[in-house]
């Protein structure tokens, strides 16, 4: 926050692209840095400016005087006047217009508050949200391991097809589980007009999947002169495995059970809704004509 004060010392008016290109400069800001961005696409580097501007309006330091535009105030020009060594949550919790630990009901969370120093709230939510998916898929992979061959059949029907292959699941329920050759579970529509076909095999390993088991199921796809495979597994292939489908001819698709979690939760099989969050912004364009 401090280099923020620093750049808008001035007392001018200064454009929100302003700042953005004047602390690009002071930090040495990569482009691959400036072009990273959280989940909602929003740049993570402009979404935490925006936050220490909220912050710092906050407590009196800044203020925006119109649309875009942000100004230093007498209080912000003071703060730097102590030379602080930095300008942090803990540091703005000493002004009394600052109230946002306001709800804490105790020292300690105020201070837990305070070293919440790097992360915005979109951040927080973010990081919050792939724990609580990376303990999903951890649950439901325990859950598939534990099922039974028959229905991790009809499983892996359902997900194809949630995900768009085999057609109606009456057509992939009749294609998987039939063709029961060598390394072939079944065969399923690419798409919905049945132009090209996928061999699958699905199986609940316990181990690591070698590179023998994939090569077989190459193998058995020449019998069906396939070009297109899908090997699911519900625990990890080795890095031989992984190597071999790169230097062969058919597309192979390797499935281990970490993405076979991740493609159920995302396609919303074995997994229901629990709760629904929806983040709001002011529609700046709702407002334009007041200020035209």
């Amino acid at each position: 926050m401090l280099p923020l004060l620093e750049v808008i010392r001035d007392g001018n008016d200064h454009s929100n692209r302003e700042i953005e290109a004047s602390l690009t400069e002071k930090f040495g800001i990569s482009d691959a840095e400036l072009d990273e961005v959280l989940k909602s696409s929003a740049s993570v580097f402009v979404n935490r400016v925006a936050w220490a501007k909220v912050h710092m309006r906050k407590a009196g330091l800044l203020d925006l005087p119109s649309r875009g535009m942000t100004r230093i105030t007498a209080g912000g020009l003071a703060v730097l006047s102590q030379r602080p060594a930095k300008v942090n949550l803990r540091f703005l919790i000493q002004f009394p217009s600052y109230d946002w630990h306001k709800n804490s009901t105790s020292e300690q969370q105020v201070e837990e508050h305070a070293e919440e120093v790097r992360r915005t709230p979109e951040e927080q939510l973010e990081a919050s949200y792939d724990s609580l998916r990376e303990k999903l898929a951890a649950d439901l992979l325990e859950k598939v391991r534990s099922c039974s061959a028959q229905f991790f059949e009809r499983l892996v029907v359902r997900l194809l097809v949630a995900i768009g292959y085999g057609g109606t699941l009456a057509d992939a329920g009749q294609a998987i589980g039939k063709a029961k050759d060598g390394g072939i579970d079944g065969i399923i529509k690419e798409d919905k007009l049945g132009l090209d076909f996928v061999c699958v095999q699905a199986k609940r390993w316990e181990g690591n999947v070698g590179r023998p088991v994939v090569q077989a199921f190459a193998g058995s796809m020449e019998g069906f002169r396939a070009r297109k495979g899908v090997l699911i597994t519900t625990s990890s292939f080795s890095r031989d495995a992984l190597e071999f489908v790169k230097h062969i001819e058919r597309k192979i698709v390797l499935i281990d059970g970490e993405a076979l979690a991740q493609l159920m939760i995302d396609h919303d099989v074995g997994v229901s809704t629990h709760e629904t969050y929806v983040l709001k912004r002011v529609d700046s364009d709702f407002f334009a004509d007041d200020e035209a």
